[in-house]
């Protein structure tokens, strides 16, 4: 309905007080609210979604479709599609994104690159978020 896609369902949760080291790989959704220490990707060829809360804690590279972050992540971050970094995010490290939405009091510590559906560099599409004051 007027223009969005439908996003994947959370099929997967790492929950508050779970730590998991090494590399992760997911489908559809996952929720992360817990530490990974590792590299996380979603698989190509399907709508993915990744949400990183405002309790959780990432140090590894980050790469889907739709990312949606209000933790803290150290290490790069590929958003294919649509990247949202809600106000207690915070990267440090590089980000990659097609469109990008920032909150008031999101930080980023790394580089900012807009990239095309075809991979080629193209000015960004750029949502300003509402202060709802």
């Amino acid at each position: 309905m007027f223009g969005k896609t439908k996003q994947p369902p959370i099929k997967s949760l790492i929950a508050q007080g779970t730590r998991i080291q090494g590399d992760l790989q997911f489908a559809d959704g996952l929720r992360i609210d817990g530490e990974v220490g590792g590299n996380i990707r979603a698989v190509d060829g399907q709508s993915s979604l990744l949400i990183v809360s405002e309790v959780a804690s990432v140090t590894g590279s980050v790469e889907a479709d739709h990312v949606i972050i209000n933790g803290h992540v150290k290490g790069p971050v590929l958003a294919r599609e649509l990247l949202e970094l809600q106000p207690k995010a915070h990267i440090e490290g590089d980000v990659t994104y097609r469109s990008i939405e920032m909150h008031q009091g999101a930080r980023i510590s790394g580089q900012l690159r807009p990239v095309a559906a075809d991979g080629s560099a193209e000015m960004p599409t750029l949502k300003l978020a509402a202060n709802n004051r």
